[in-house]
């Protein structure tokens, strides 16, 4: 067995990121059905994800799609950073820089084009784990989880077999991806069994998981 490594997820993990209702508000604004946000700019959402399209054709397509000027465009895509981002776990990043030198740390996140500069900005992302390579986006890697191929950029970004690495998401599907891989996996509900899940993967190796539970 090699070192020991943890990856994170960052929303709903380093981040806390709850709905602010904020395409709602844009629709009630600008006089549009509900969903139409969602509905007119869907493949804007997924093409920004794995990165096939950057942040200045994102911001021409919306305000395109749902004629905004620029300065309404710019307040939009605010709005839009301002859910994504949310606040910080705190808690769990406090925990997690402690692990520095004792483990490998890297990051794996389903992200969006601009992710990474915000991210590092407002949390220090780029500071939390040994190595920036060490972040995989998937608007880098033009690939989300839980698709194989982005676990493996996670392990090989951090040079650790998949055995080696502990993965810690908020949606059950990645975690099942990831133990389908090899890697161990553990389905963050808070951070009390997050930290104490890490502690027993560095202390003691791989440990049996039991099935990641639905809802």
């Amino acid at each position: 067995m090699g070192e020991a490594c943890v990856v994170l997820d960052v929303g709903g993990v380093l981040e806390i990121t709850a709905p602010t209702g904020w395409e709602a508000r844009w629709e009630k604004r600008l006089g549009l059905p509900p969903g139409t946000v969602d509905e007119r700019l869907d493949d804007v959402w997924r093409a920004g994800a794995v990165g096939r399209m950057g942040e200045q054709e994102v911001r021409e397509q919306v305000a395109a799609r749902l004629g905004l000027d620029a300065p309404q465009a710019e307040a939009f895509l605010d709005d839009l950073w301002t859910e994504y981002l949310g606040t910080a776990n705190e808690e769990l990043i406090a925990y997690v820089r402690g692990l520095r030198g004792r483990c490998g740390l890297g990051i794996l996140s389903n992200s969006f084009v601009g992710a990474r500069e915000r991210e590092a900005a407002a949390y220090g992302f780029d500071q939390l784990v040994d190595h920036v390579d060490h972040i995989v986006y998937s608007h880098e890697i033009g690939v989300g989880k839980p698709d194989p191929r982005a676990f493996r950029a996670a392990c090989d970004a951090l040079g650790a077999a998949p055995e080696d690495c502990l993965f810690i998401d908020d949606a059950a599907p990645n975690v099942e991806a990831a133990r389908a891989l090899g890697l161990q996996a553990h389905l963050f509900r808070d951070n009390a069994a997050t930290i104490a899940r890490i502690a027993a993967h560095l202390d003691a190796g791989p440990v049996p998981e039991g099935p990641v539970p639905v809802g």
